[in-house]
């Protein structure tokens, strides 16, 4: 699979879609915001329903999402957002208390004490994960906003001049 190729039919894609630029820019901020948060299993769903549901570019969205959040981007992205987390939020998850709870589990202690660690080690990780991952979205949805925005004013404006020029 040759990358540069997949990278430019994305970019295509991208660049034909249709509709206002408003529409596609928050289209865009919406796919950067929910491909940035860490919540992988509910990036697809959760930007469709917004985008159907504010009625904006769903398939700008999609290709901003998939653009920010991919194979090779979801390790620093959860990394980074660990980390934002750590620092902004009371809780410090760390190593050392996953492998804590890891040997609470595996060594066959009772369930009630085991399963109340894993409860308070999994608030205490999604509230550390949502703020890191929320701290990390906003910024980048931002800027993927007013960079679509500008691209599909100049692309309108292009498009514009185009068919000015061949009905004279």
């Amino acid at each position: 699979m040759n990358l540069s190729r997949l990278q430019k039919f994305y970019y295509l894609k991208f660049l034909r879609i249709k509709g206002d630029p408003y529409s596609i820019a928050w289209g865009s901020f919406i796919g950067a915001f929910i491909g940035t948060m860490p919540v992988m299993p509910f990036h697809t769903i959760g930007i469709i329903a917004i985008c159907v549901l504010w009625r904006k570019s769903t398939m700008a969205g999609l290709i901003a999402s998939l653009a920010i959040s991919n194979p090779f981007t979801y390790i620093p992205i959860y990394y980074v957002c660990l980390k934002i987390g750590n620092f902004l939020t009371p809780y410090k998850m760390s190593w050392s208390k996953i492998s804590s709870i890891l040997e609470a589990i595996l060594s066959g202690g009772d369930f009630k004490t085991t399963a109340q660690i894993v409860t308070h080690l999994g608030s205490e990780i999604i509230i550390v994960m949502l703020t890191g991952g929320f701290v990390l979205a906003l910024p980048t949805a931002i800027l993927c906003y007013y960079f679509t925005l500008r691209l599909f004013l100049k692309i309108r404006e292009k498009r514009r001049q185009r068919h000015i020029l061949r009905n004279q």
